[in-house]
Protein backbone atom coordinates (compact mmCIF):
# COMPACT_ATOMS: atom_id res chain seq x y z
CA UNK A 1 0.00 0.00 0.00
CA UNK A 2 1.40 3.42 -0.90
CA UNK A 3 2.74 5.36 2.03
CA UNK A 4 0.53 8.38 1.44
CA UNK A 5 -2.60 6.22 1.56
CA UNK A 6 -1.62 4.70 4.91
CA UNK A 7 -1.14 8.17 6.42
CA UNK A 8 -4.54 9.40 5.33
CA UNK A 9 -6.84 9.75 8.39
CA UNK A 10 -9.65 7.25 8.51
CA UNK A 11 -13.25 8.49 8.48
CA UNK A 12 -14.53 8.24 12.07
CA UNK A 13 -18.24 7.57 11.53
CA UNK A 14 -19.01 7.37 15.24
CA UNK A 15 -18.20 11.06 15.86
CA UNK A 16 -21.23 12.52 14.04
CA UNK A 17 -23.36 9.75 15.50
CA UNK A 18 -22.24 10.74 18.99
CA UNK A 19 -22.98 14.40 18.27
CA UNK A 20 -26.43 13.53 16.98
CA UNK A 21 -27.12 11.31 19.99
CA UNK A 22 -25.94 14.00 22.41
CA UNK A 23 -28.01 16.66 20.69
CA UNK A 24 -31.07 14.42 20.77
CA UNK A 25 -30.55 13.78 24.47
CA UNK A 26 -30.27 17.51 25.13
CA UNK A 27 -33.47 18.18 23.20
CA UNK A 28 -35.31 15.48 25.15
CA UNK A 29 -33.95 16.84 28.42
CA UNK A 30 -35.10 20.38 27.56
CA UNK A 31 -38.53 19.13 26.59
CA UNK A 32 -38.81 17.12 29.82
CA UNK A 33 -37.71 20.08 31.97
CA UNK A 34 -40.15 22.37 30.16
CA UNK A 35 -42.97 19.91 30.72
CA UNK A 36 -42.14 19.66 34.41
CA UNK A 37 -42.15 23.44 34.65
CA UNK A 38 -45.52 23.62 32.91
CA UNK A 39 -46.90 20.94 35.23
CA UNK A 40 -45.64 22.87 38.25
CA UNK A 41 -47.20 26.05 36.90
CA UNK A 42 -50.49 24.28 36.28
CA UNK A 43 -50.39 22.79 39.76
CA UNK A 44 -49.65 26.20 41.26
CA UNK A 45 -52.56 27.72 39.35
CA UNK A 46 -54.84 24.91 40.52
CA UNK A 47 -53.69 25.40 44.09
CA UNK A 48 -54.32 29.12 43.84
CA UNK A 49 -57.77 28.47 42.43
CA UNK A 50 -58.47 26.02 45.25
CA UNK A 51 -57.31 28.55 47.82
CA UNK A 52 -59.51 31.24 46.27
CA UNK A 53 -62.52 28.96 46.64
CA UNK A 54 -62.06 28.65 50.43
CA UNK A 55 -64.61 31.02 51.91
CA UNK A 56 -62.73 31.95 55.04
CA UNK A 57 -61.91 35.52 55.99
CA UNK A 58 -58.94 36.05 58.28
CA UNK A 59 -59.82 38.40 61.14
CA UNK A 60 -58.56 39.24 64.57
CA UNK A 61 -59.45 36.68 67.23
CA UNK A 62 -63.09 37.47 68.13
CA UNK A 63 -62.57 36.56 71.79
CA UNK A 64 -61.41 39.95 72.98
CA UNK A 65 -64.38 40.25 75.27
CA UNK A 66 -66.49 37.67 77.02
CA UNK A 67 -69.81 37.14 75.24
CA UNK A 68 -71.50 36.85 78.62
CA UNK A 69 -71.01 40.62 78.99
CA UNK A 70 -73.81 41.01 76.47
CA UNK A 71 -77.13 39.89 77.89
CA UNK A 72 -79.66 38.15 75.65
CA UNK A 73 -82.81 40.19 75.19
CA UNK A 74 -86.00 38.17 75.04
CA UNK A 75 -87.58 41.01 73.04
CA UNK A 76 -84.75 41.26 70.51
CA UNK A 77 -86.49 41.26 67.10
CA UNK A 78 -83.33 39.92 65.38
CA UNK A 79 -83.15 36.87 67.66
CA UNK A 80 -84.95 33.59 67.09
CA UNK A 81 -85.25 30.71 69.53
CA UNK A 82 -85.77 30.52 73.30
CA UNK A 83 -83.49 32.58 75.54
CA UNK A 84 -82.76 29.45 77.58
CA UNK A 85 -81.91 27.28 74.56
CA UNK A 86 -78.99 24.95 75.33
CA UNK A 87 -76.92 26.50 72.51
CA UNK A 88 -76.64 30.11 71.32
CA UNK A 89 -75.24 31.15 67.95
CA UNK A 90 -74.36 34.82 67.45
CA UNK A 91 -73.90 35.74 63.78
CA UNK A 92 -72.02 38.86 62.68
CA UNK A 93 -72.98 39.61 59.09
CA UNK A 94 -73.20 42.30 56.41
CA UNK A 95 -75.74 42.63 53.60
CA UNK A 96 -73.00 43.28 51.05
CA UNK A 97 -70.90 40.29 52.09
CA UNK A 98 -70.87 37.45 49.50
CA UNK A 99 -69.76 34.84 52.04
CA UNK A 100 -72.61 35.86 54.37
CA UNK A 101 -75.02 35.33 51.49
CA UNK A 102 -73.53 31.91 50.72
CA UNK A 103 -73.76 30.85 54.37
CA UNK A 104 -77.34 32.09 54.60
CA UNK A 105 -78.31 29.94 51.64
CA UNK A 106 -76.32 26.82 52.51
CA UNK A 107 -76.30 26.65 56.32
CA UNK A 108 -78.94 28.94 57.82
CA UNK A 109 -81.88 26.63 56.93
CA UNK A 110 -80.29 23.81 58.94
CA UNK A 111 -79.67 26.19 61.85
CA UNK A 112 -83.32 27.22 61.79
CA UNK A 113 -84.26 23.54 62.15
CA UNK A 114 -82.42 23.56 65.49
CA UNK A 115 -84.26 26.77 66.38
CA UNK A 116 -87.61 25.13 65.63
CA UNK A 117 -86.73 22.20 67.89
CA UNK A 118 -85.83 24.58 70.73
CA UNK A 119 -82.17 23.52 70.77
CA UNK A 120 -80.68 26.71 69.36
CA UNK A 121 -81.06 30.45 69.71
CA UNK A 122 -79.74 32.61 66.88
CA UNK A 123 -78.89 36.25 67.57
CA UNK A 124 -78.24 38.16 64.34
CA UNK A 125 -75.93 41.18 64.32
CA UNK A 126 -75.16 43.37 61.32
CA UNK A 127 -71.70 44.93 61.64
CA UNK A 128 -71.93 46.93 58.37
CA UNK A 129 -68.24 46.77 57.49
CA UNK A 130 -69.03 47.57 53.83
CA UNK A 131 -70.44 51.00 54.56
CA UNK A 132 -73.57 53.09 54.18
CA UNK A 133 -75.58 50.75 51.93
CA UNK A 134 -75.06 47.93 54.43
CA UNK A 135 -76.20 50.15 57.29
CA UNK A 136 -79.33 51.13 55.35
CA UNK A 137 -80.10 47.47 54.69
CA UNK A 138 -79.58 46.67 58.38
CA UNK A 139 -82.11 49.35 59.34
CA UNK A 140 -84.61 47.95 56.85
CA UNK A 141 -84.08 44.39 58.11
CA UNK A 142 -84.60 45.59 61.67
CA UNK A 143 -87.82 47.33 60.64
CA UNK A 144 -88.99 44.11 58.99
CA UNK A 145 -88.08 42.17 62.14
CA UNK A 146 -90.33 44.49 64.17
CA UNK A 147 -93.18 42.99 62.11
CA UNK A 148 -91.86 39.44 62.66
CA UNK A 149 -90.61 39.20 59.08
CA UNK A 150 -86.87 39.23 59.66
CA UNK A 151 -86.04 35.95 57.89
CA UNK A 152 -88.36 36.65 54.98
CA UNK A 153 -86.72 40.02 54.42
CA UNK A 154 -83.26 38.53 54.97
CA UNK A 155 -83.83 35.85 52.34
CA UNK A 156 -84.94 38.45 49.82
CA UNK A 157 -81.73 40.44 50.28
CA UNK A 158 -79.63 37.29 49.89
CA UNK A 159 -81.73 35.64 47.18
CA UNK A 160 -79.84 32.93 45.31
CA UNK A 161 -76.98 33.03 47.82
CA UNK A 162 -75.75 36.36 46.41
CA UNK A 163 -75.73 39.85 47.92
CA UNK A 164 -77.41 42.73 46.15
CA UNK A 165 -75.31 45.51 44.60
CA UNK A 166 -75.31 48.77 46.60
CA UNK A 167 -77.83 50.47 44.32
CA UNK A 168 -80.36 47.76 45.21
CA UNK A 169 -79.98 48.56 48.90
CA UNK A 170 -81.34 52.09 48.57
CA UNK A 171 -84.33 53.10 50.74
CA UNK A 172 -86.57 52.85 47.67
CA UNK A 173 -85.35 49.37 46.73
CA UNK A 174 -85.65 48.15 50.33
CA UNK A 175 -89.17 49.56 50.56
CA UNK A 176 -90.04 47.57 47.46
CA UNK A 177 -88.77 44.40 49.16
CA UNK A 178 -90.92 45.18 52.18
CA UNK A 179 -93.97 45.49 49.95
CA UNK A 180 -93.15 42.16 48.27
CA UNK A 181 -93.32 40.29 51.58
CA UNK A 182 -96.52 41.99 52.66
CA UNK A 183 -95.38 44.36 55.39
CA UNK A 184 -97.42 47.27 56.68
CA UNK A 185 -95.71 49.91 54.55
CA UNK A 186 -96.47 52.94 56.70
CA UNK A 187 -95.15 51.16 59.77
CA UNK A 188 -92.11 49.86 57.88
CA UNK A 189 -91.10 53.32 56.63
CA UNK A 190 -91.58 54.82 60.08
CA UNK A 191 -89.52 52.09 61.76
CA UNK A 192 -86.77 52.08 59.12
CA UNK A 193 -86.19 55.80 59.63
CA UNK A 194 -86.69 55.96 63.40
CA UNK A 195 -83.98 56.92 65.89
CA UNK A 196 -84.74 53.73 67.87
CA UNK A 197 -83.86 51.58 64.87
CA UNK A 198 -80.70 53.59 64.22
CA UNK A 199 -79.63 53.11 67.84
CA UNK A 200 -80.30 49.37 67.73
CA UNK A 201 -78.34 48.94 64.49
CA UNK A 202 -75.44 50.97 65.90
CA UNK A 203 -75.47 48.94 69.12
CA UNK A 204 -75.25 45.65 67.21
CA UNK A 205 -72.38 46.95 65.06
CA UNK A 206 -70.48 48.09 68.16
CA UNK A 207 -71.00 44.69 69.76
CA UNK A 208 -69.23 43.11 66.80
CA UNK A 209 -66.36 45.59 67.09
CA UNK A 210 -65.95 45.02 70.82
CA UNK A 211 -65.84 41.27 70.28
CA UNK A 212 -63.27 41.61 67.51
CA UNK A 213 -65.54 40.66 64.59
CA UNK A 214 -63.99 43.12 62.15
CA UNK A 215 -64.90 41.09 59.07
CA UNK A 216 -67.80 38.94 58.01
CA UNK A 217 -69.11 36.40 58.53
CA UNK A 218 -67.95 35.74 62.08
CA UNK A 219 -69.80 33.42 64.44
CA UNK A 220 -69.70 32.71 68.15
CA UNK A 221 -71.26 29.39 69.09
CA UNK A 222 -71.58 29.70 72.85
CA UNK A 223 -67.97 30.70 73.65
CA UNK A 224 -66.29 29.29 70.53
CA UNK A 225 -65.52 31.63 67.60
CA UNK A 226 -65.76 30.51 63.99
CA UNK A 227 -64.46 32.71 61.19
CA UNK A 228 -65.68 32.60 57.60
CA UNK A 229 -68.49 30.72 55.87
CA UNK A 230 -67.49 27.33 57.22
CA UNK A 231 -69.28 24.24 55.87
CA UNK A 232 -72.64 23.34 57.40
CA UNK A 233 -71.11 20.21 58.94
CA UNK A 234 -68.82 22.36 61.12
CA UNK A 235 -71.80 23.99 62.81
CA UNK A 236 -73.87 20.81 62.97
CA UNK A 237 -71.04 18.87 64.60
CA UNK A 238 -70.42 21.64 67.14
CA UNK A 239 -74.09 21.96 68.03
CA UNK A 240 -74.56 18.20 68.33
CA UNK A 241 -71.51 17.96 70.59
CA UNK A 242 -72.86 20.70 72.86
CA UNK A 243 -76.31 19.13 72.96
CA UNK A 244 -74.79 15.78 73.84
CA UNK A 245 -72.78 17.43 76.60
CA UNK A 246 -75.83 19.22 77.92
CA UNK A 247 -77.77 15.95 78.10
Amino acid sequence: MPRHEAARPQYRWWIPLTVITTALALVLMILFMDREQNDDSAQTSAERQKESDVVVTEVKDPEQKDLSDFDSDDDDPLADGPVDAPVTLVVFSDYQCPYCAAWSQDTLPKMLDYVDSGDLRIEWREVNVFGRASEQAAKAAYAAALQDKHWEFHQKLFAGGEPRPPEQLSPEALTSVAADIGLDMDQFKEDMNSSETAEAVDKNAKMGTELGAFSTPTFILDDQPYVGAQPTSVFVDAIEAKLEGAN
